[in-house]
């Protein structure tokens, strides 16, 4: 190990591995087919095992569940099925007697409809919580029909704007109908987000994800959107919310108070590219947020017409998008959130390499290589570990459950009910980007119900569970999981180089193998992951490996024979070098 560099900022945060938990599908402990925060504190031992210090877990907040969660009618009850707030605060314990953090999901863009405040604002204009959503009145075309008061889009199809009858009035949501957008323009609706904030962390836990967090701000006046999508009615208006006039005056606010707590805080912030305007939310010095989830990888296979739309992507273009965020965050004392899997996004296996029996495993490895040893804080999401897959291909359109894909699949069944070949193409589409493939229950054994709960579960399990679970994992040589738990164990050793350490893409142009230094001081280390299901033969650009220190493979050994790496499919190592430049 090289010497302490003086001049880089540390934090506990940085060096932190995150496990994300869905907690509907986590662990049921009472047999209701839904899983619970008794499940989860049941499974804390398995998540210290593998080597985590931070649990994420999703919204566990009171709510009717429209969409999973994330429409919250009550910030300080907790969902009856999961629990109580007498639960969580053994969770607290249970987590902090082991060395271990908890983060909430705080969902503070929006809040249900069925929420007190937005009942209140509905009885009438005048009424003290009216202001704390967006109300505008209608417009209306040529023709004297009533239309919404602009033109964007909701993110789950349609207007972004519901009518009320009784005040003649359209309220802003751009997520779903139910979930009214707050008016954070009026200082009584940050005042009780700020209240929010400390009931929690007074309670013991130490942050919080900030969902859809750069949405908050919104351009005065609401103005309509360009034109970016001829066939929709409606358009993408996040020109005008991404990022608006006053995000970084309320997330300095916010900062201040997690300052207060030395407490965690990672936001999410879809559809912004430009790295100067998130460097604003997260540069060490600014006290507003630790760091962001971005959304370039996962958008990478998006098509023009929507998630649901197809388009090839070459590993060019995710080197770009990672050298692009590394190498900015490094040089400008930002900090990047690393994550391929989300409750929002489906399993890494299936969607960029390949679920076929024979490479489930080392290909579960070569992405675990590839992403745990960049520069940033890293997130597992739940399952990840075990490496589990999409949803099979053969299951029905009516067995999803989420709300994004069942909206778009019935919207396109009304636009297009004849067109079959549009129908197989969303459909692959579906299975192989829809949030549900995140959300199948954990597979925790090979018996009934994969040891997710004793009835049967809100959503049926993946096929996979009799060969893919824990019990055949944990302690298991070989296993997807022990490779995970000896990646965290390598990042936790060697923190230096691969916490703090700066990063350098090599042989940008090449579509099979990814190749990439990590150099702090003294120490080089590089990392090496082949996306190919067959074997590649990769030049080495002028180093020389260490080949007897290698520090992990998922083959076990690497061969170099006259200046060239022979990568066998799905090929995966760290192994420390010395540039023969020098």
């Amino acid at each position: 190990m090289g010497s302490i560099q003086t001049s880089v900022k540390r934090a506990w945060w940085k060096e932190a591995s995150v496990y994300q938990i869905y907690p509907s599908s986590f662990k049921d402990s009472n047999g209701d087919g839904i899983g619970d925060i008794p499940g989860i504190i049941s499974k804390l031992d398995y998540i210290q095992a593998l080597g985590i210090n931070v649990v994420w877990v999703c919204p566990i907040f009171k709510s009717p569940q429209v969409d999973m969660g994330y429409d919250i009618s009550d910030y300080k009850d907790i969902h009856a099925p999961y629990g109580t707030v007498a639960d969580v605060e053994k969770l607290i314990e249970c987590l902090h007697s082991r060395g271990m953090k908890l983060v909430m999901d705080l969902v503070v863009n929006h809040t249900s409809d069925q929420h007190t405040w937005f009942q209140e604002a509905k009885k009438s204009k005048d009424n003290e919580f009216r202001d704390y959503y967006i109300w505008k009145k209608p417009k209306y075309d040529s023709n004297g029909q009533r239309v919404p008061p602009n033109n964007w889009a909701a993110c789950w199809g349609g207007s972004a704007w519901e009518y009320d009858e009784a005040s003649d009035e359209y309220y802003l949501h751009l997520f779903a109908p139910e979930q009214p957008d707050l008016n954070w323009e009026h200082p009584p609706v940050r005042a009780a987000v700020h209240d929010i904030i400390r009931f929690w962390l007074d309670k013991g836990v130490d942050g919080f994800r900030m969902d859809v967090i750069n949405f908050i701000s919104k351009v005065p006046g609401l103005p309509d959107a360009s034109i970016k999508q001829t066939e929709r009615e409606f358009q993408p208006g996040d020109e005008h919310f991404a990022c608006g006039p006053r995000l970084h005056e309320y997330l300095q606010d916010i900062g201040k108070i997690l300052k207060e707590y030395n407490a965690f805080s990672v936001g999410e912030m879809p559809s912004v590219h430009d790295p100067k305007e998130i460097l604003n939310a997260v540069g060490f010095d600014r006290q507003e947020l630790n760091m962001i989830f971005h959304f370039e990888i996962v958008d990478m296979d998006i098509g023009v017409g929507g998630k649901f739309t197809p388009k090839q992507w070459q590993l060019s273009s995710l080197k770009n998008i990672v050298s692009k965020w590394q190498s900015f965050m490094i040089n400008n004392d930002g900090w990047n959130a690393l994550y391929l899997e989300n409750h929002d996004q489906s399993r890494s296996v299936s969607r960029w390499g390949s679920d076929l029996p024979e490479f489930r495993t080392v290909c579960a490895k070569m992405f675990a290589t590839f992403l745990a040893l960049q520069s940033g804080t890293l997130f597992v999401y739940q399952g990840q570990e075990l490496g589990m897959i999409n949803i099979p291909k053969d299951r029905e359109i009516s067995e999803y459950r989420d709300l994004e894909t069942l909206n778009w699949w019935n919207e396109l069944l009304e636009k297009h009910p004849n067109d079959r070949e549009l129908q197989r193409i969303t459909k692959e589409e579906i299975q192989k980007k829809s949030r549900d493939n995140a959300r199948t229950p954990m597979q925790w054994d090979n018996s009934k119900y994969a040891g997710f709960s004793t009835a049967e579960p809100w959503q049926r399990v993946n096929d996979t569970y009799p060969d893919c679970n824990a019990a055949s994992q944990v302690d298991v040589k070989d296993s997807v999981f022990e490779y995970w738990a000896s990646i965290l164990r390598l990042r936790e050793s060697y923190k230096d180089v691969f916490v703090y350490g700066d990063f350098r893409l090599l042989d940008a142009e090449n579509n099979d193998v990814f190749a990439y230094t990590r150099n702090f001081e003294n120490e080089t280390v590089l990392v090496v992951a082949n996306f190919k299901s067959t074997e590649v033969r990769w030049s080495l650009p002028n180093i020389s490996l260490q080949q007897d220190q290698v520090l992990i493979s998922n083959y076990g050994d690497v061969v170099v024979k006259d200046g060239a790496v022979s990568l066998h499919p799905f090929e995966a190592f760290a192994c420390p070098y010395k540039d023969m430049a020098n």
